[in-house]
């Protein structure tokens, strides 16, 4: 498959202060600060610390290899995410098996914990978000801890917008009813707890 950048809402250009940084800082950079959000991304879609580790290896030498069709200015992160998931679903979702975790480091991937205990134990909630179908965790990590608008997500994913939406809305539904939650106040001060679990899409 030959790797291209988005089209549309994911090459309109960033804020300023993006573009800005894009510029001053190198290919090389730019990617490995990216590093984290691949890897929690690949791992939502693996299930297992060691796969995500490669297919992110490989989306960063194929990105590097295909930096020159990348169009400055734009969405890095969506471009990367894109060249990963088109990756796992043309190879690595074949060889995968059963989710593995058995390093208890997929929350670790999300945020880094603070000081202050939250309502909802990170344990609790990576359990739940492993018992969602992969197209409604991949969009909730992309609108919840990613920061892609409904219409990037969409993109991404090839679908359309309302059904971005109506998978966010269904994850968040079941992902609060797996925790026993009755409002998103339940899961305390953790910002990716409240950024996945925030309030439904709204369709119009």
């Amino acid at each position: 498959m030959t790797e291209k950048a988005p089209t549309g809402l994911l090459t309109e250009k960033p804020p300023t202060d993006a573009r800005r940084e894009q510029k001053e800082k190198t290919p090389t950079e730019l990617l490995v600060a990216e590093i984290p959000y691949l890897r929690a991304f690949a791992i939502s879609l693996s299930g297992s610390i060691h796969a995500a580790d490669d297919l992110v290896q490989d989306t960063l030498v194929k990105a590097w290899s295909k930096f020159d069709t990348f169009a400055p200015g734009t969405n890095l992160r969506a471009w990367l995410i894109t060249i990963l998931r088109n990756n796992f679903y043309s190879i690595y979702r074949k060889r995968r098996s059963e989710v593995q975790d058995v390093d208890g480091m997929y929350a670790e991937q999300l945020s880094t914990r603070g000081g202050q205990e939250s309502g909802l134990e990170m344990h609790e909630f990576r359990h739940a978000l492993e018992q969602l179908s992969e197209e409604h965790r991949e969009v909730l990590l992309m609108v919840g801890v990613m920061g892609f608008s409904y219409e990037e997500a969409a993109e991404v994913c090839d679908v359309a917008l309302g059904t971005v939406k109506s998978r966010v809305n269904r994850a968040r539904a079941r992902l609060a009813e797996i925790l026993g939650l009755a409002s998103v106040d339940d899961i305390g001060p953790d910002p990716v707890n409240s950024g996945i679990l925030n309030k439904p899409a709204k369709y119009f």
